[in-house]
């Protein structure tokens, strides 16, 4: 929010302008990518014991990419390397793993999922929309179509 001053019949009075930030597309040209740090469970998130005391799960995939990438483009990346998460109808929950700015453990916080094959509300969430940070780890719990036990259509 930003403070302005308008006149109003010769008297100035402060009022305030909310401004709604417009996310800006990164020209990946002239941007330099970041290392975005990924950890993949079949069925399930790590648990943030896996994070604690400066630890990680073992299985790191990292990924050269830019904030503005989407999950359905993260998605892909992903099944790129994993031939079990090729599956149509595979499900791909994403959560952020950030550190705790008052305490020395890690919170969880979960930001969409998609599925392999087929269209959903969550494709185009970014991870700038979703105040990722550098540094933040991204969680993703894949879960095959014969693990699935989804009571909601996609």
């Amino acid at each position: 929010m930003r403070r302005a001053l308008s006149e109003n019949n010769n008297m100035a009075t402060v009022g305030s302008i909310v401004e709604r930030e417009v996310e800006k597309p990164i020209d990946r040209e002239k941007t330099c990518p970041l290392l975005l740090r990924v950890f993949c469970n079949t069925g399930r998130h790590h648990m943030l014991s896996e994070y604690a005391r400066g630890n990680t799960p073992a299985n790191e995939l990292q990924i050269y990419t830019w904030l503005d990438a989407t999950l359905k483009e993260l998605m892909s990346l992903v099944k790129e390397v994993n031939v079990d998460a090729r599956r149509k109808g595979t499900y791909f929950d994403f959560a952020i793993v950030t550190p705790d700015s008052r305490s020395p453990v890690y919170r969880m916080n979960e930001i969409g999922s998609t599925c392999a094959g087929m269209k959903g509300k969550d494709d185009s969430v970014t991870l700038a929309s979703k105040r990722f940070q550098i540094g933040d780890y991204l969680d993703i719990a894949i879960t095959p179509p014969h693990l699935n036990r989804r009571a909601r259509p996609y």
